[in-house]
């Protein structure tokens, strides 16, 4: 009969603080100070970049998305001064 390991979990906050350590003293020392492997402080730090990479695209694609609302808006307001100017000129010409 085999005994399962018991996967330890850690905080948001201690993943930061331990990047952050991993920054100062490189990503061995830390791994050795903190007792945890070094591939889950490399698998931190990618998960953070990927994370901050899509909320960068996010902030692009709403910048984009008031842009065109905009366009939108102006095109409605183009469109509405045609239809009167249409219905003006169109009584007029009988």
């Amino acid at each position: 009969m085999t005994t399962k390991k018991i996967r330890k979990t850690y905080t948001a906050e201690f993943k930061a603080e331990a990047l952050k350590l991993a920054e100062r003293v490189g990503v061995a020392e830390a791994a050795r100070q903190l007792k945890i492997y070094e591939s889950q402080l490399y698998s931190w730090r990618t998960a953070t970049v990927k994370k901050s990479t899509i909320s960068q695209r996010e902030s692009e694609l709403a910048a984009e998305v008031a842009k065109l609302k905009r366009q939108l808006a102006d095109q409605a307001e183009d469109l509405a001064i045609l239809k009167k100017a249409a219905t003006y000129f169109a009584k007029n010409q009988k």
